[in-house]
């Protein structure tokens, strides 16, 4: 059991390597999510994204992984902009981890709600797993909690908690994933996403 933590150590610093220093971080996480361990737990909930399907309207990339690795690499472009980009990146490969567990598939419609507060909850469980720095652990797992905001304030919907996000998480970093989140799609247009989020900005008053 020893050797074992000692190996998954190991691989959570080398994911933690590559997600800080690579500049498309996608190349290596595709590389080890065909490697047989990828299929362990903790590792699988990483390995689910792969086979959940996603709205071809909205994400014509197709599964949240495929996502996921566009929203990585968004992100390693992005973090010189961000406080901390340690914090950011883990952000970036988690964000959608709630999405295997929720998505539904109804009359060829597919929807994930609240793929965002489930995914908080599994963010936390994944990241214990390797480290016990739980003030890091958890501005990791509030910045995927609050991943979705920019749509729920710009669009004015009633699925957010801004008083909680203002009050649990820095809404610069809110802003900045979620700019990588819009992006990292398919059919982007990057100048309407960044739009978009400057809009989110003001409506927070951020300066």
């Amino acid at each position: 059991m020893a050797e074992e933590n000692k190996n998954m150590e190991e691989l959570f610093r080398q994911m933690d390597h590559h997600l800080l220093h690579d500049e498309r971080p996608s190349e290596y996480l595709e590389q080890i999510s065909r490697e047989p361990w990828f299929l362990d737990y903790p590792f699988s909930m990483l390995g689910k994204m792969k086979e959940t399907p996603q709205s071809k309207r909205f994400h014509p990339e197709g599964s949240v992984w495929n996502h996921t690795m566009m929203v990585v690499d968004q992100a390693a472009e992005q973090k010189v902009k961000s406080k901390d980009a340690r914090t950011l990146m883990w952000a970036a490969l988690l964000h959608d981890i709630g999405k295997p567990a929720v998505t539904k598939i109804r009359k060829e419609k597919i929807t994930a709600y609240n793929h965002d507060a489930e995914g908080e909850h599994l963010t936390e469980d994944f990241l214990s797993c390797f480290s016990t720095d739980a003030k890091w652990i958890r501005e990791v797992a509030k910045l995927v909690r609050y991943h979705m905001h920019i749509l729920y304030v710009t669009d004015g919907l009633p699925f957010g908690d801004v008083d909680g996000m203002k009050r649990e998480t820095d809404i610069g970093e809110v802003a900045l994933l979620g700019l990588c989140d819009r992006i990292g799609r398919g059919g982007s247009v990057p100048e309407d996403e960044a739009k978009a989020v400057r809009l989110f900005l003001k409506k927070m008053r951020y300066k």
